[in-house]
């Protein structure tokens, strides 16, 4: 899976690599560090890790997030060769270029598209229009639709599904596995997405991975780098002791407040 989040450092005035942009979390623009994740989910483990991150700095290195994300996929392929069988991706990353890349590997992937993406699923019958605004015949709200995203190959078409996350929100999950056609399964897979929101909440809770105010885009690289090691080796303790990552957090500070109040490290006397 694959996403993105933005370190909060609206407070800062002079960090290294801090720029503005769009905080999903905040729901503004703001000033902060990108980072672009990549976590490896298990479904029937239900566990999920951490296993590669870059910084956003398109100043500094000229990438955006899709190189990085391009990146970070070849190097799993090609260099780590970890098997794996589809790719999840937010809204922001269902861009052609990426979509057929994933195929050129022969891997599988569901992502979301936006309401206002234009496709066509009547065969080039009539012109391409708002995904929002297709019409649903009962089986393929069950079972999907197959559909032309425009800007794609001439005869390049995926399976699109329609799904009911909430009363107030629907998404249009697009898919390049033939063998889907299933809504309820295409809802569970795309589940699996919030993992990496669990990552972010986590991380940023637990391991003052955004509370770094130093200046230098060294320092911060370095931090960055600590907490989500601090996040790994939280998460593998907790799996090991059955008790989550905040459990875990929490102990620490509630042994050490027992430990103060039995043999204080300030002897405080009363004038």
């Amino acid at each position: 899976m694959f996403d993105d989040t933005v370190l909060d450092k609206s407070a800062s005035l002079a960090i290294e690599r801090v720029r503005r942009q769009y905080s999903g979390n905040a729901h503004a623009v703001v000033k902060g560090i990108g980072v672009v994740s990549c976590v490896y989910v298990n479904p029937s483990l239900d566990q999920f890790w951490l296993i590669d991150y870059r910084l956003y700095d398109p100043t500094g290195d000229g990438h955006g997030k899709l190189d990085h994300v391009h990146e970070m996929l070849i190097n799993r392929v090609h260099q780590k060769r970890l098997p794996f069988y589809a790719v999840l991706m937010d809204t922001w990353y269902a861009t052609k270029d990426l979509m057929v890349f994933i195929e050129s590997l022969r891997k599988v992937y569901y992502c979301p598209l936006k309401d206002n993406r234009q496709v066509d699923d009547s065969d080039g019958q009539r012109p391409y229009g708002r995904v929002d605004a297709l019409s649903w015949r009962e089986p393929e709200v069950a079972h999907g639709k197959r559909i032309k995203i425009k800007g794609f190959p001439k005869d390049h078409k995926v399976r699109l599904f329609r799904v009911e996350v909430s009363t107030h929100r629907t998404d249009w999950i697009v898919t390049n596995d033939s063998t889907q056609n299933s809504t309820k399964a295409t809802h569970e897979v795309c589940g699996f997405r919030w993992k990496i929101e669990q990552l972010h909440r986590e991380s940023k809770q637990l391991t003052g991975l955004e509370r770094r105010q130093c200046r230098k885009a060294r320092i911060q690289r370095n931090h960055i780098g600590c907490a989500f090691l601090v996040w790994v080796r939280l998460k593998e303790l907790a799996r090991q002791t059955g008790q989550t990552v905040y459990q875990l957090k929490h102990g620490l500070l509630d042994d050490y407040l027992i430990q103060q109040l039995k043999n204080p490290s300030l002897n405080m006397r009363f004038a």
